[in-house]
């Protein structure tokens, strides 16, 4: 059983950052540990993931470039630094362990925080 706790959601005005943790614990086996979001009336979409060997990353378009997602494995705690933030990154931020092949796909992941807010004003 992986336990995966988020934090670091919040208010902020376009183009500010903001820096989302994801703490991992238990039997953490996974291959990827990937960031989704979901707005409201929007299904999950996937942000980005990273290799926990190699740490290798991979990112969806809309975001390459402002989103940077790295990891501490002595922590067991995946980040994703936020920068230019734009209204449209509005959503509910989750994170996510699985042992898949295709980091983009939701149903790839096993285990899932219960995420956290981000809100970003115009």
């Amino acid at each position: 059983q992986v336990l995966l706790v988020e934090s670091g959601g919040g208010l902020v005005q376009t183009g500010g950052s903001l820096r989302l943790s994801c703490a991992a614990s238990g039997r953490t086996f996974s291959t990827y540990m990937g960031w989704f979001r979901q707005a409201p009336g929007k299904e999950r979409e996937f942000v980005a993931a990273i290799a926990w060997v190699t740490g290798s990353t991979y990112y969806t378009d809309s975001v390459k470039g402002r989103f940077t997602i790295s990891r501490d494995n002595a922590k067991n705690t995946v980040y994703l630094q936020m920068n230019s933030l734009k209204p449209e990154d509005t959503a509910v931020y989750y994170c996510a362990a699985g042992s898949g092949i295709n980091y983009s796909r939701s149903q790839e992941y096993v285990y899932w925080g219960r995420g956290t807010q981000v809100t970003v004003s115009s």
